[in-house]
């Protein structure tokens, strides 16, 4: 019990508590890391739009990022700013009205010698912005100012080796790990000193000689080039200061024969001692894989009804794995998208598979709602035929597959909520194309997500009834967060991108901001009549790099071949004018660009580009 000394200071206190509850408003949040928290969960307390109004949501502006390309980033909001990333820029913007405050350009020296032209964000401490690129240098940002602090080439992008996920910063070190487990490199996960530069440790996720687990590719020689890239974000627990890390596929992708074994660490959540890099425990999800079924989603971390430690694991395999991280058990396994044909090898004649190489759980994993103890996560359902190629002969540099895929005409999406102990199914929720998108829940009872359609949505948390969708005129495929800022909550987009998942909606790369009651709409920007013909003549050189922003991702930087054909020799069997008119109106397997992204000039440069491969 309080003693007061009189009344009047007793009605003093009850005054100025009164005034302070008049004048407070909801605090200002951040979105620091890739996840929200490096937990993974992507959870966020935020409970101004609710089921109840979610409905009046609307935009509040939109920013255009760059005329078009792959737009997977990840956005981070750091006091009243927000961060992302394309391929090549990283971009300030004021996270109330879309201004652009400061754009960081990283010019590649040569854009057809990299692998993939993509980016899936940041990682940010201490004023300073850390990124990738995809010749695999790593990059130190002042996040102020938009200057280069340190630039270091950190992998080689000859041998197919590029940076495209988020780095996680752990006490002073950058960690991030090399994509490309597709062109047959030797996966690695490395940290660096945030101030310097300077590498701290690195571990290899294909072991080889002494390491532990080289005994599980039993033809030693094929480890050389085993794959086991990590291609999205890590997940890191502050209190056992340990980093998990999603390993991808092994290569040769479609040729598991050629590599007997487990092929560890491959399909693999790997999780190692965030300061020394040593190896503390693994999960393999899948052994000696033979479909490209990667881990590529970052783990997440909670605590499920009795207290114990838990890891969800969303794989390109179609299910979500729980795993007991005392115990290392594995608690459940649950089926979210159509799978069939699991575990059979291909052969010269093809398989047909579900999910499929461009399947299952991609790069954005399971997300928490704490509210309903639940685990919702996003996945594609996208079946293909998978052919093997017995003369495969390992190349470096270039896409080692050992075979091809063919996508099935129809594709879909879905979003799943899973009871967080026993893994069980509590909803489903459909969508009409691809679900790669960041999932937020948030405790007003509403999940955000986004589908490769261009349909921005609200989800009711406890049954997956939608709430609100605006079309925002690009596909999505990377973050959606949202915050709080001046007392008001946002959500911010990103809309726009042409990669492997993206047929039919296309768009350019875009950022929009909503919130509620706002006037802006939600209806997307009207494209811009793009002229007949060519406004000079063809430039070569421009389309290059358009070839590698657009196209790479299907036919290979340097038209090798990937999802589409390869390209090179087209001069010998398709003229100038013919493949001028095949970019325009291309069949329904390839994504319709023109006239916008790409106007006529743009395909005029492009079409000249691919005439010399």
């Amino acid at each position: 019990m309080i003693a007061f000394r009189s009344f009047a200071s007793a009605l003093a206190l009850v005054a100025t508590c009164a005034v302070h509850a008049e004048s407070s408003a909801p605090a200002d949040t951040d979105w620091p890391s890739y996840n929200h928290n490096v937990n993974g969960q992507r959870w966020t307390a935020l409970d101004q739009i609710t089921v109840d109004n979610a409905a009046r949501l609307g935009e509040v502006c939109r920013l255009p990022v760059e005329q078009a390309g792959a737009f997977h980033t990840g956005i981070l909001h750091i006091g009243d700013t927000l961060y992302f990333t394309t391929a090549t820029d990283t971009l300030a913007v004021d996270s109330a009205d879309c201004t652009l405050r400061w754009r960081h350009h990283y010019e590649i020296a040569d854009p057809s010698g990299t692998a993939l032209m993509v980016n899936r964000g940041l990682a940010y401490a201490n004023g300073r912005l850390y990124r990738g690129t995809t010749d695999a240098r790593l990059l130190a940002i002042d996040a102020r100012s938009g200057e280069t602090v340190w630039q270091f080439q950190a992998g080689d992008p000859q041998q197919g080796e590029f940076f495209s996920s988020a780095p996680q910063v752990y006490q002073g070190l950058v960690i991030i790990g090399t994509a490309g487990g597709d062109w047959g490199i030797r996966g690695r996960v490395m940290a660096y000193d945030a101030a310097t530069g300077r590498e701290v440790w690195r571990f290899y996720t294909i072991p080889r000689g002494d390491e532990p687990g080289a005994d599980s590719w039993k033809d030693a020689d094929s480890a050389r080039y085993g794959g086991g890239g990590t291609w999205s974000t890590f997940t890191i627990d502050h209190a056992s200061g340990e980093v998990f890390v999603p390993v991808g596929n092994p290569a040769p992708d479609l040729l598991p024969k050629l590599r007997p074994g487990d092929n560890l660490y491959t399909n693999s959540m790997v999780v190692l001692d965030a300061a020394t890099g040593e190896l503390e425990w693994y999960h393999q999800l899948l052994a000696n894989d033979g479909q490209d079924l990667d881990l590529g989603a970052a783990p997440m971390l909670y605590w499920n009804s009795a207290g114990e430690p838990m890891v969800a694991i969303g794989g390109k395999d179609g299910y979500v794995y729980g795993v007991n991280r005392e115990t290392r058990e594995r608690v459940f396994k649950t089926a979210i998208t159509t799978i069939s044909n699991a575990g059979l090898d291909p052969t010269t004649a093809g398989i047909e598979v579900c999910p499929g190489v461009l399947g299952g759980v991609e790069w954005n994993g399971p997300a928490l709602d704490k509210t309903n103890k639940a685990i919702v996560v996003g996945s594609v359902d996208w079946c293909n035929v998978l052919k093997a190629d017995e003369g495969f002969t390992f190349k470096p540099g270039q896409p080692n597959m050992g075979g091809v895929f063919e996508l099935a005409e129809e594709s879909r999406g879905w979003v799943v909520s899973l009871d967080a102990d026993i893994g069980a199914v509590r909803w489903k929720h459909e969508t009409a194309a691809p679900m790669v998108s960041g999932i937020t829940p948030t405790a007003g009872g509403v999940i955000f997500a986004g589908d490769m359609g261009g349909r921005f949505f609200a989800l009711d948390a406890r049954d997956g009834r939608r709430l609100f969708e605006a079309d925002t005129g690009g596909a999505i495929a990377g973050g959606v967060i949202t915050y709080m800022r001046d007392g008001r909550q946002y959500v911010a987009v990103t809309s726009g991108n042409v990669s492997r998942l993206t047929f039919g909606t296309t768009g350019s790369p875009t950022l929009l901001l909503y919130a509620l009651d706002a006037a802006g709409g939600s209806a997307p920007a009207a494209a811009t009549a793009a002229p007949d013909a060519p406004l000079r003549e063809p430039d070569a050189a421009a389309g290059r790099t358009l070839f590698a922003k657009v196209c790479a991702a299907c036919h290979g930087g340097r038209g090798e071949g990937l999802s589409g054909p390869a390209l090179q020799g087209l001069a010998e069997r398709m003229g100038f004018e013919r493949t001028v008119e095949w970019i325009r109106n291309p069949s329904a397997k390839m994504p319709k660009l023109y006239p916008a992204p790409l106007d006529a000039q743009a395909v005029a440069d492009v079409a000249a580009y691919v005439q010399g491969l």
